[in-house]
């Protein structure tokens, strides 16, 4: 149960309400790889709401995308928003047979043939956001204890993000658990996105 005052919570409420429709839309890296096409390649980051009954709550369905293979993600999750005070915590949900589900977050027919039994809680794993100003800053809850196996080696995710009304900034890197040296991930900076189309509208009104 949430003891914060009154005012704190709604406070906190709107700002999650905020964070959810601001996140709810298709970026795109497109300026970033026309400009640095050795380094970045164009990518497509979706996030469409999911109806309030999924987790009684908000909550967001992604998948990541190469612009020359729209129906290929390569990465795809289900996302539950939760107050905590002043910060909002992001659960993270993988999905089982993920590609099923792929082009869900442009088609909705295929986004309403998800439910809950079709996903499994990635502990350790939660983002932590907090609002500054004109913008959210997250990053992966602390403990080094979000497992992720690459290339043969065991690593933790480290990953940052930042959001603003249309922009998307993110630098995620795996690092190995016993060396704590980078094993995968960007080595060129952060990706940079910009929202092509939003979704905010669909966000259930809960306050």
């Amino acid at each position: 149960m949430n003891s914060s005052p009154p005012h704190i919570r709604d406070s906190t409420s709107n700002h999650l309400i905020t964070l959810a429709r601001w996140m709810a839309g298709d970026f795109s890296n497109y300026k970033q790889a026309f400009e640095n096409p050795k380094d970045y390649a164009h990518i497509h980051v979706l996030f469409r709401p999911l109806p309030f009954e999924f987790f009684s709550g908000i909550g967001l369905y992604s998948e990541q995308v190469y612009d020359y293979d729209l129906w290929r993600p390569y990465r795809q999750g289900v996302h539950r928003l939760v107050d905590h005070g002043d910060e909002i915590y992001i659960e993270n949900y993988s999905l089982k047979n993920a590609l099923i589900y792929a082009g869900a977050a442009r088609e909705l027919s295929i986004l309403r043939t998800i439910t809950p039994d079709c996903i499994a809680r990635r502990y350790h794993c939660s983002m932590i956001f907090k609002r500054e100003g004109d913008r959210f800053i997250g990053a992966v809850e602390p403990g080094n204890l979000c497992l992720i196996e690459k290339h043969g080696c065991q690593t933790y995710l480290d990953s940052y993000v930042e959001i603003t009304q249309t922009t998307w900034v993110s630098l995620d890197r795996g690092l190995d658990v016993n060396t704590h040296e980078q094993v995968w991930g960007s080595t060129f900076g952060p990706l940079r996105f910009e929202k092509r189309e939003g979704f905010g509208h669909e966000v259930p009104n809960i306050l």
